[in-house]
């Protein structure tokens, strides 16, 4: 049989493991959200240094950190962390401000999750690739969809998606919000096309295509022809993508691409 001693550190492990999983989903899921930590505890409180509680912008939680309106009061300080983007530190005298029996006082840091954006990169050529390193390293949530058979062959990268399908089997697996970056490189003209005209109607915060002035020229007429997109829908396509240097190898292209992504990726940061 157990000890009391290590039923209750299995307890407190397991509490913990679960309130870490929930918010490395989070910030995988690119949910806005705050993680709030009691980081002192004086006289008698309703939970200790240490206790953890997760608010989602919707003012969801996960976990407690005593209930009651101390709690109540916490949530309402972790949505306005989540909008301003800023870490703070809330103090709580629980007689005085929450008419709480208790009597002692708290410490609450509260800090908002920092999410990845999700970047679905069609196409896994040697720009695609180049593309999916830089910008899974610098903190995107990167997924790779080639359909060709040797696409990935003798290539793999820690922390990557693949996906070996048409981009029209692929759009079934993925998910697409405010948070999602597009980028179309792949091997065809016409998927990039095809890509594009889907892309365009999901939700995202950025969606480029790659190629030359003609390329782009030839994209827009197909659509304007087949009333496929709108001009609304056009002016917010990135096209040619990325930013407009003097580049030459697949690694410039890509670093290109990634500084416009970033650029956007933290205008939004600051939106939120």
């Amino acid at each position: 049989m157990k000890s009391f001693i290590l039923d209750t550190f299995e307890g407190k492990f397991n509490r913990l493991d679960n309130i870490y999983s929930k918010l490395s989903a989070a910030v995988r899921q690119g949910l806005a959200g705050a993680l709030c930590t009691i980081i002192e505890a004086h006289g008698s409180t309703p939970r200790k240094a240490g206790t953890k509680m997760l608010v989602y912008e919707n003012g969801r939680i996960f976990g407690t950190i005593g209930g009651g309106s101390f709690e109540k009061q916490v949530i309402q300080d972790a949505l306005s962390v989540i909008r301003e983007k800023e870490s703070r530190i809330f103090t709580h005298a629980l007689v005085h401000d929450h008419g709480m029996c208790c009597g002692g006082s708290l410490k609450v840091f509260i800090e908002p999750i920092m999410t990845q954006k999700r970047l679905y990169i069609f196409g896994a050529g040697h720009i695609g690739k180049a593309l999916a390193k830089f910008s899974h390293a610098l903190g995107f949530n990167v997924t790779l969809i080639d359909e060709r058979e040797d696409a990935f062959d003798d290539w793999q990268h820690e922390g990557i998606r693949l996906i070996r399908s048409s981009h029209s089997l692929a759009f079934e697996e993925l998910t697409f919000d405010e948070h999602t970056f597009i980028a179309a490189i792949t091997h065809d003209h016409a998927y990039d096309r095809e890509i594009v005209a889907y892309c365009a109607k999901q939700p995202h915060a950025y969606l480029g295509m790659i190629g030359s002035k003609r390329k782009i020229a030839l994209a827009k007429k197909t659509y304007q022809a087949g009333k496929i997109l709108s001009e609304a829908d056009m002016k917010g396509i990135d096209w040619p993508m990325g930013i407009p240097i003097q580049v030459q190898t697949p690694e410039e292209i890509a670093i290109s691409i990634l500084a416009k992504m970033i650029d956007t990726r933290s205008g939004l940061d600051r939106q939120y």
